[in-house]
């Protein structure tokens, strides 16, 4: 890590950063991938020499994408844990997860096609999404909710699996496949 990249970002700069990531995110959905990067720093109001000095390539502000939207699906387990018995935390986020997987499919399936598998991004990304979940299955599993033989990333990849295979489907029966999913977890 250099020097640069250990220090932490002005209040400012961190200001451009998070715009250009979030205006990123919207573009990409709404255009693709392939949204010039001079249209997303002028929607989101910074030069483009700023959006270049954060994101020097194209890739780098993808990864940042994918990264800030897994963080926040991730981020929102220790929120749910907070505010909802372990069963209910459980189900919550694998609604959001399915949820996810089903409005931001193309969106996601383009930035991870984009992302090496073996990278430092698809890593932390995968260990953060697999901890959240893991995290949501164990308290579950104390409260003697959840059956002892299922794992975190077993849930998860039943929570990425319903989300694909309903994508296509009515919400009815996407809310049929998560209450099947959910009585075959219970304890």
């Amino acid at each position: 890590m250099t020097a640069e990249a250990a220090r932490p970002m002005r209040a400012d700069a961190k200001r451009n950063y998070d715009r250009i990531v979030a205006t990123a995110k919207d573009a990409f959905a709404e255009h693709g991938v392939d949204v010039p990067l001079d249209d997303i720093a002028k929607r989101a109001g910074v030069g483009a020499g700023t959006l270049y000095r954060h994101f020097p390539t194209r890739e780098k502000l993808m990864e940042a994408v994918y990264r800030d939207e897994i963080d926040q699906l991730a981020s929102r387990a220790a929120v749910l844990t907070a505010e909802l018995p372990p069963w209910e935390a459980l189900q919550a986020w694998l609604r959001e997860q399915v949820a996810y997987v089903i409005e931001r499919h193309g969106l996601a399936a383009l930035l991870k096609a984009s992302i090496d598998s073996g990278s430092e991004t698809f890593l932390w990304c995968q260990t953060r999404l697999r901890t959240a979940c893991g995290d949501l299955v164990a308290a579950a599993q104390a409260t003697g909710d959840v059956r002892a033989d299922v794992s975190g990333i077993d849930v998860l990849r039943l929570g990425h699996g319903i989300g694909t295979a309903a994508k296509n489907a009515s919400e009815e029966d996407a809310a049929r496949l998560m209450k099947v999913m959910m009585d075959g977890l219970r304890g």
